[in-house]
Formats: structure tokens, sequence, C-alpha cells
């Protein structure tokens, strides 16, 4: 695993590498804070955008996680990007507002649907060499599984109050599902950009 974890789409060097990786780290923890923060200031807290924050914030984080899969190699500075959005998005509490307290249940699940999005460009369109689309399916699909699934055992548990439940089940589930195709879209731009500036340096 270790092996597939090494796999990006240039080698990059050491510095360069670290420099991505504090970037799209320090993305992923500040958005989901003062971008949501940012809304609810413009639009009013219970506005309709503000109320759909998730999907604004959703799709940047998974953008993130994209362009660290392809880019970035190591499980230590994946685990840290990775890490760093429900971190985030728990303590400051604009996306979920009162249901945060109860998404802590979430994180290991948020954390390995994140890796297996990774995971999956880096299996599947690196090592393997298959195309970007196969990738972001297979990606999208493990993550939103994962994420949903164990929302599902918990819920079977009464782990989250009943007024919360249905909110919580399609921001565990389409929000996601929509979130990270979007996230893989955006992704496929910037992924574009960097081919064509790597055939330009060439």
């Amino acid at each position: 695993m270790e092996e597939i974890l090494k796999q990006t789409t240039k080698d990059f060097s050491k510095k360069n590498e670290r420099i991505q990786t504090i970037i799209i780290a320090l993305l992923a923890f500040l958005i989901p804070t003062f971008l949501a923060q940012l809304i609810q200031t413009l639009f009013g807290a219970q506005s309709i955008i503000t109320n759909n924050s998730q999907l604004v914030v959703g799709s940047i984080v998974n953008t993130l996680l994209v362009i660290c899969a392809l880019n970035i190699k190591g499980w230590s500075k994946t685990a840290f990007v990775i890490t760093m959005p429900s971190i985030s998005t728990i303590l400051s509490g604009y996306v979920f507002k009162s249901a945060s307290v109860y998404m802590v249940w979430m994180i290991p699940a948020i954390w390995l649907g994140n890796f297996a999005l990774i995971f999956a460009f880096k299996y599947i369109m690196l090592a393997k060499e298959k195309n970007y689309v196969l990738a972001a399916i297979s990606g999208v699909i493990c993550k939103v599984l994962i994420i949903f699934g164990f929302f599902t055992i918990l819920k079977l548990f009464n782990v989250f109050p009943e007024q919360l439940v249905s909110n919580l089940q399609k921001a565990m589930s389409l929000t996601q599902l929509i979130t990270a195709i979007i996230g893989c879209i955006i992704a496929y731009g910037f992924y574009k950009v960097e081919c064509a500036y790597k055939k330009d340096v060439v």
C-alpha cells in the first residue's frame, strides 16, 4: 500500500511537495471555518445559501483531496490532509450548526471516506494507469458508501437525536455524493492545466 501512496502525476521536488502539502492542508482546515462563516455573514444565518453551505465547502474540500491524490505522496502527508477538513468543520460549527457536536461520531468514517477517494485515484489512475473518470467514479462511490454506511450503523444505535436524523442522513449521503462529484470535476480542470504546463516545459 505504501508504494501505491507514493504514486503521483509528476515527481515533484521535496520542497515543492512540502509546500503543496502545507497549502492544501491549510486550505482544507480554513475553508470549512472561514468560508462557511463568510457565507453566513454575507447571506444571513437562515438563508438558503447558508443552510446549504456544505455544498460549497464540501466541493472545495473534495477538490483539494483529489489534488492531494495526484500530487502528494506518502502516508504522513496524506493523513495530514485527510484529517484537516472534519476537524475544522466540527470545531467551527458553521456547516452542521447544532448537529456539530454529534458529528464527532462520524470522524473515523469521514477520514476513511476521504482516504478511499484519494486511494482510488492513486491505485486506479496512477498505479494501474486507468483513466481519470474511472478513478473518480470508484473513489466517489467508495467514499459515499463508507460515510453513509457508518452513519446508518450509528443511527441504529440512536446516536443522533431524532429531530436531526433527516438532515444528517441527507448530509451523509446525497450531499456527500454531489460534493464529491463536483470536487472531482473541478480537480480535473487543475489536472489538465498541470498536464498542459508539463508539455510546455518539455
